[in-house]
């Protein structure tokens, strides 16, 4: 077997080093870039353009939205992956790593907010004191109010309307 056997073969950081690419290894890259696509595609069109796209990638990612037909959708999203292996995909790749994160800190955020609402309505007046402590700028008497009907929702066992409106206050109104 000689050279011309293999798919690719790669200069090394030495120029007498040749690291040979196994056809696997292609292989993996072409749906790492595929899938790439498909969650390109999956986006929203607001989180859409917040990733650097070049034009004929932009239009081909828009077109495979428009499909409906599932081998169409399929070649298509095989196309956006070519596209995306004649670029510099780092930018794109390091745009949807942000996205993803910026989720995940949206949903500790939530988690928190949800954390503080039960332990206002659980343990009252020394989670209110605590809360008021860390985030002076709330409006103590609305709190007490919205506090006040959440206990007693959950007292008469009723749906948790005012749980749901402290959840709103809290969210609105608290920054971390």
């Amino acid at each position: 077997m000689n050279q011309d056997d293999y798919p690719e073969i790669e200069n090394g950081d030495d120029e007498d080093e040749l690291t040979l690419i196994s056809k696997s290894q292609l292989k993996r890259e072409s749906h790492a870039f595929t899938d790439l696509g498909k969650e390109l595609v999956e986006l929203p069109q607001n989180k859409l353009d917040k990733i650097p796209l070049e034009d004929s990638l932009l239009d081909a990612v828009n077109l495979a939205r428009r499909i409906k037909e599932r081998g169409g959708k399929k070649r298509q999203l095989q196309y956006i992956g070519k596209l995306l292996r004649k670029i510099d995909a780092e930018p794109i790749i390091a745009a949807m790593d942000e996205l993803k994160s910026e989720h995940l800190r949206e949903n500790a955020r939530f988690h928190r907010l949800e954390q503080w609402r039960d332990r206002l309505i659980e343990e009252g007046d020394s989670a209110l004191a605590e809360l008021l402590n860390d985030h002076p700028e709330l409006d103590r008497q609305h709190l007490r109010q919205l506090l006040r009907n959440a206990q007693q929702e959950q007292k008469l066992n009723k749906p948790p309307k005012a749980a749901r409106e402290l959840f709103k206050y809290l969210r609105g109104s608290v920054d971390n």
